[in-house]
């Protein structure tokens, strides 16, 4: 088994975790979330997890999205950046007469807004991109841009005239 070296970028992780305490303190302070436990889990942009891979060719992205229809799920590419953009609701189900106070006990899920923008190293081929949905994970393959390489030229300098 070879022996690789993950690189990860602090900055994006700490980027993470820095929006989701902005939520939460947005959530909290600006509205009354006291008063809807629930109204921070509904309102909130999530950041699905990713795992981005690359060869010579192409980036191979692979995004989280448990639960979502493949209809609400936006994929954005330019030159050198995707930005995925996804949405939940909470299903409403009708409820019996005996049902109707029924509230919460506790509830995990997320709702509400998904987003996640990943950035690219080289140009890719937008035009070329495919994407496939499959028990909640969206895989993404961006082909990249070829590069030229640096080919050396040599310039001629002529006498001035």
């Amino acid at each position: 088994m070879k022996n690789e070296i993950m690189i990860r970028e602090p900055e994006l992780y700490f980027d993470s975790i820095h929006q989701e305490l902005n939520n939460f303190l947005r959530d909290t302070f600006l509205t009354n979330a006291f008063a809807n436990p629930l109204n921070i889990k509904k309102n909130s942009i999530w950041r699905p997890a990713i795992e981005v891979k690359q060869n010579d060719k192409n980036y191979k992205v692979k995004v989280q999205l448990p639960g979502i229809k493949k209809d609400n799920i936006n994929i954005e590419l330019d030159n050198d950046f995707m930005t995925i953009s996804a949405e939940i609701h909470e299903e409403k189900e009708e409820q019996k007469e005996e049902e109707k106070n029924i509230k919460y006990h506790t509830s995990e899920f997320r709702y509400g807004k998904y987003m996640r923008t990943i950035s690219f190293d080289q140009p890719v081929k937008a035009d070329e991109a495919k994407a496939k949905y499959k028990d909640g994970i969206l895989t993404v393959t961006v082909p990249k841009q070829e590069i030229e390489t640096n080919t050396k030229k040599i310039i001629e300098i002529k006498d001035d005239e």
